[in-house]
C-alpha cells in the first residue's frame, strides 16, 4: 500500500491504493479529500500502520529561523506553557490582564515554527505586531490583513482576513495561534482552522464557554481546554483583589411608563407565538422571523427600545455623577452598550470617548492621557472590552451593558492590573426592567467563573 499526500484549496487530496480514516471517497478527482486539520491525524494513522507515503503537504510552509528567546514568566504563565507543550495542541483560559499573549510568544519561541497569529481587530493586530517584533526581529514578523499582504515566519492577521484567504494561508503554517479562540466557531471563522494544515494549535481566552453552545466544536479544531485559572485564583497575588457592587436606579415615571408599554408588546408577541425564551437559539427564532413576519419586526423592535430606556435611564447619569465625585482620586473607566450615550457621558462629563468610530492616533492620545494621569477617567462603548492593552484603571462603571458573562468577566479584567491592591466595579442596574433579572442570572454564571 502507498500514499501520496497533497493540499489543495483547504483540503487533502490523497491518492494511492489505501483507505484513509479521516477521508471521503471524491469520484470526481479519483482520489480521497479531508478537510485540511485532519493533516495530523492522518500522518498518524499512515506512520502507525506502516503505510509507505510521499508528503508534499508542506512544500508552501514558510521557513522558519530557530529564535533562540528567552521570556521571563510567572508561574502559572510557565505551568500553562508546559500543559501546553506535551500535545501542543489545546487552549488555554486566564483571566483578562494575566498575561496570555507572553504565553503564546513563549510557545512561538520554543516551537520555532512558521506561525499564524489570528486576532480579532486591526488594534490587536497592531499590539501583536509591537511585541513580536521587539522579540523575534521585525524581519520575520508580517501582517496579511486588508491594509498589506506580508507573509513572513509569523505572520498576524484577523479572523475576517485569514477567513477570506483561508485557502491561500492554509498550507503556510505549522503552528497557528488564536487568539480570543471563543470567536472561531461561528460558521464563516472556523473554516480557519478547518482549512490549515497546522499540526500545532493554541487558543487563548478569558471566557471559554459561548452561550450558544458553539464552544463544543473547539475541542476538534484547536484542542481542548489544556490549563485554566478564574480570577479568584490570581486575585491578591498576580491580579488585584477586587469587589463588585450593583446599584439599582430607578427609572424616571416617563421612562417607567414608556418601558413598560414596549417591554408589553413583546412579551404579548411572544405569548401569542407561545414561544418560549429559554436560550440564545428561542430569541435567534424571533429574530428570523421579523424577515417575514411584520409583527415580529414591530416585537423586536419594541424589545430594543425597551432595553434602550433602562440602559440609558436619566437617573443612572445622577449616579454616575456621584460615583466619578466618590472616585475623584482614582482612574475610572465608564462602559456604555450604545456609543449614544457614550457621547452623552462625554459631554456632560467631560470625559474623553473611545467607539469604534475613534481613530487610532485619538484612541492611542486618550489611552496615554489616561495612562500618565492627565485624564482620570475615559468612556467607551465595547471596542476596549476584549484584547486591547488598556492602561491602569482601578474602578470600573457600567452603565449599561448585555447579558453576556465573557462581557462582563473583559470588563473585570480590565481592572485586573497587579498593581492595584483593590479594583471595585459598578454595575448599575435599573430597577423593576429586565436588566435586574439579567443580572441576576449572570451572577449565577459568575459564581462559576470567580
Amino acid at each position: 500500500m502507498f500514499a501520496v499526500l497533497r493540499y489543495e484549496r483547504g483540503t487533502l487530496r490523497i491518492d494511492g491504493d489505501v483507505h484513509i480514516p479521516f477521508a471521503r471517497w471524491d469520484g470526481r478527482s479519483n482520489c480521497y479529500r479531508a478537510l485540511a486539520y485532519k493533516y495530523r491525524d492522518i500522518l498518524d494513522f499512515l506512520k502507525n500502520s506502516g503505510i509507505d507515503f510521499e508528503d508534499h503537504v508542506q512544500e508552501n510552509v514558510i521557513p522558519c529561523p530557530y529564535f533562540d528567546v528567552e521570556i521571563e514568566l510567572r508561574d502559572y504563565q510557565a505551568e500553562a506553557v508546559e500543559r501546553w507543550i506535551v500535545d501542543k495542541r489545546g487552549i488555554i483560559v486566564l483571566p483578562t490582564g494575566s498575561g496570555k499573549t507572553y504565553i503564546a510568544l513563549d510557545a512561538i519561541g520554543r516551537l520555532s515554527v512558521s506561525t499564524l497569529i489570528v486576532v480579532p481587530t486591526l488594534a490587536l493586530v497592531d499590539q501583536w505586531m509591537d511585541r513580536l517584533s521587539i522579540l523575534f526581529g521585525r524581519s520575520y514578523v508580517g501582517e496579511f490583513t486588508g491594509r498589506r499582504k506580508d507573509l513572513k515566519s509569523i505572520t498576524v492577521t484577523t479572523y475576517d482576513s485569514a477567513y477570506v484567504n483561508a485557502e491561500i494561508l492554509g498550507d503556510k503554517f505549522l503552528l497557528i495561534v488564536f487568539d480570543e479562540v471563543h470567536h472561531l466557531p461561528a460558521e464563516s471563522y472556523r473554516q480557519i482552522a478547518e482549512m490549515s494544515i497546522a499540526p500545532y494549535r493554541l487558543g487563548l481566552t478569558a471566557v471559554y464557554e459561548r452561550e450558544d453552545g458553539l464552544h463544543t466544536l473547539l475541542p476538534d479544531l484547536v484542542g481542548g481546554v489544556v490549563y485554566e485559572l478564574k480570577p479568584r485564583d490570581l486575585a491578591g497575588k498576580h491580579l488585584a483583589n477586587y469587589v463588585v457592587e450593583r446599584v439599582k436606579v430607578p427609572l424616571t415615571d416617563r421612562e417607567l411608563e414608556l418601558y413598560r408599554k414596549k417591554a408589553k408588546r413583546f412579551r404579548d408577541y411572544v405569548a401569542s407565538r407561545r414561544i418560549r425564551l429559554s436560550d440564545v437559539e428561542d430569541f435567534r427564532q424571533i429574530v428570523m422571523m421579523t424577515g417575514i413576519d411584520r409583527d415580529a419586526y414591530e416585537a423586536l423592535r419594541s424589545w430594543e427600545e425597551a432595553r434602550r430606556i433602562a440602559f440609558n435611564s436619566k437617573n443612572k447619569l445622577r449616579v454616575l455623577r456621584d460615583l466619578l465625585e466618590k472616585h475623584k482620586d482614582d482612574k475610572i473607566i465608564i462602559f456604555t452598550r450604545y456609543n449614544d450615550l457614550v457621547y452623552t457621558i462625554s459631554r456632560i462629563f467631560l470625559i474623553p470617548a473611545i467607539t469604534h468610530k475613534t481613530g487610532d492616533r485619538e484612541r492611542r492620545y486618550v489611552l496615554d492621557g489616561f495612562r500618565s494621569g492627565k485624564f482620570k477617567a475615559i468612556v467607551t462603548s465595547q471596542v476596549l472590552d476584549e484584547g486591547i492593552d488598556v492602561p491602569d484603571a482601578n474602578v470600573g462603571i457600567i452603565v449599561s451593558g448585555t447579558g453576556s458573562c465573557r462581557e462582563f468577566v473583559q470588563r473585570l479584567g480590565r481592572l485586573l492590573r497587579p498593581a492595584k491592591d483593590l479594583a471595585i466595579l459598578y454595575e448599575l442596574i435599573s430597577k423593576d426592567t429586565g436588566e435586574v433579572r439579567v443580572s441576576k442570572r449572570r451572577s449565577g454564571l459568575l459564581g462559576k467563573l470567580k
